[in-house]
């Protein structure tokens, strides 16, 4: 007896009546890049388990528990990526893109962590990312919010997120922060549930995010590190909440908010939803200068932020009334066939369309069903044109937005269509 072959838990299809809301809102990320100036990369799905050691950091959950590595044939050590910021660094790193100048880099494509599979949460995602490197001052830390607030605008979201700030200061500030930190949780030890113990040893900072009602006020009352910045840090985060100030962006100062990736310093945010439940956080992002030294001893000032379309695609279907009528595909024009023959014909007219108006999308009947089947299915797909051939080569023609009949030659047709969808092709 045969097992029905399944995809992998956490790893789901994005089936042809999903697409185009995928492709509506791709659209938008590529506006949106284009009008601030950032260019596209395009980064490998396998990288050496070494990079995110590094960059990320061997206590954090995704080096612990979540990537996807495995020894490949020749004996390297890969993993599929569990996040992009790590790849592109590495990238221009590798390829001396910042050699006297500053880069604007987006990004898109799947990435791999091995967590419990919940709504709004996969082990295989889609996350955009946005990267800037060899900035250091705080203009282009609020240039990523900025570009964030339109997104939401373009979206119509403004009103379901809400932007919180934090700054993570220096690695020597978080240092000094980080002993108060576990001095004040040795002293509430009874109080930390396991998962927080074990972060006592390896990232009690991470501490910080729990939501574990039990530990809140304790948490409140925590050292912040705001409180630990130094001169320069402080005039770098007021000088980020002043530039978004004067843009009359709304936001929240979250002194706990951490970020969960090891390489953040400085600025860090997040745009929050209180639409998706547990699941919140739609955009996170911030400063990594500490980054490149990991893997290069020269400096290199970066900040970026990324956002999973999953996530994002569900806030924007949950919120929605209505479903747009970009987000499905209907074909411009649907050619029938009443003989239901082998098709040359139908197949020769749609050739003779699409090649005279090649902004049309022109779908031919191939089911074999019956004429009053093939209408059927032509409405319920929300075409616009309904052109049938008879039995004796004739064109019958169905304008379905405003219920228009004719009996049409070729030529006939295709200066009706012209004329018909004038206004769309300019």
């Amino acid at each position: 007896m045969s097992t029905k072959t399944k995809a992998i838990r956490g790893m789901r299809d994005v089936l042809p009546d999903e697409t185009p809301i995928w492709q509506w809102l791709e659209n938008k990320l590529r506006r949106l890049t284009f009008r601030y100036g950032y260019n596209e990369m395009r980064l490998p799905l396998l990288e050496p388990v070494s990079l995110f050691e590094r960059s990320i950091g061997e206590a954090t959950d995704i080096i612990a528990k979540e990537m996807y590595n495995f020894t490949d044939k020749s004996g390297e050590h890969v993993t599929l990526r569990p996040e992009g910021t790590s790849g592109c660094m590495r990238a221009v790193l590798e390829n001396n893109l910042c050699y006297n100048k500053t880069q604007r880099i987006w990004y898109q494509g799947p990435m791999f962590r091995y967590e419990r599979p919940q709504k709004g949460r996969l082990r295989q995602f889609t996350q955009f990312g946005v990267e800037a490197f060899a900035m250091k001052g705080p203009d282009i830390d609020a240039e990523l919010i900025f570009m964030v607030r339109d997104l939401f605008q373009e979206l119509g979201l403004t009103q379901y997120v809400r932007l919180e700030l934090n700054s993570l200061g220096t690695l020597e500030e978080r240092q000094q922060h980080r002993e108060q930190l576990l001095l004040w949780f040795e002293a509430h030890r009874d109080i930390l549930d396991e998962e927080s113990i074990k972060r006592l040893e390896t990232n009690p900072l991470r501490i910080l995010d729990s939501k574990n009602p039990a530990m809140q006020s304790m948490l409140e009352q925590a050292p912040k590190l705001l409180d630990y910045l130094n001169e320069e840090s402080r005039n770098h985060f007021n000088t980020v909440c002043q530039i978004i100030d004067c843009a009359g962006i709304p936001y929240t100062i979250n002194p706990r908010l951490v970020r969960g990736l090891d390489y953040y310093t400085r600025t860090v945010f997040e745009w929050i939803t209180d639409e998706l439940g547990a699941q919140g956080t739609v955009c996170g992002g911030g400063r990594y200068d500490g980054l490149a030294e990991l893997f290069n001893p020269k400096a290199l000032p970066a900040c970026g932020f990324a956002i999973g379309i999953e996530r994002l695609l569900l806030l924007i279907q949950t919120l929605q009334q209505n479903d747009n009528p970009l987000w499905h595909f209907s074909a411009n024009v649907v050619i029938t066939n009443e003989m239901n023959d082998d098709g040359l014909y139908a197949q020769t007219i749609a050739e003779k369309i699409r090649s005279n108006i090649n902004a049309l999308s022109v779908v031919v009947d191939c089911s074999g069903s019956k004429l009053k089947r093939q209408h059927h299915t032509a409405r319920q797909n929300q075409c616009q044109i309904i052109v049938t051939i008879n039995k004796d080569h004739t064109l019958r023609m169905w304008d379905l937005s405003g219920a228009q009949q004719l009996t049409i030659g070729e030529k006939e047709l295709i200066n009706w269509l012209q004329k018909y969808y004038q206004k769309f092709l300019g």
